[in-house]
């Protein structure tokens, strides 16, 4: 199954839309990363912890999208 935004898929045809398919995912992050994401912004820079759990969540949210949709 191609999971797409789109209204076409090049050199497929869609046999059957199913409308909106969403996926939720609550994470959270620890004390420690949220100081040491205090000290980035202050001093500039990117908070790899940060960045990590947002793609980790993603990725999930996808997945469970894609379990919603083969359903």
């Amino acid at each position: 199954m191609i999971l797409t935004t789109t209204p076409q898929v090049e050199g497929r045809k869609i046999e059957r839309y199913l409308g909106i398919v969403f996926g939720e995912v609550i994470s959270g992050v620890d004390m420690f990363r949220d100081i040491a994401a205090g000290f980035r912004n202050i001093f500039g820079g990117r908070s790899a912890g940060y960045e990590d759990e947002l793609q980790r969540a993603r990725e999930e949210a996808m997945a469970e999208m894609s379990q919603r949709a083969e359903a």
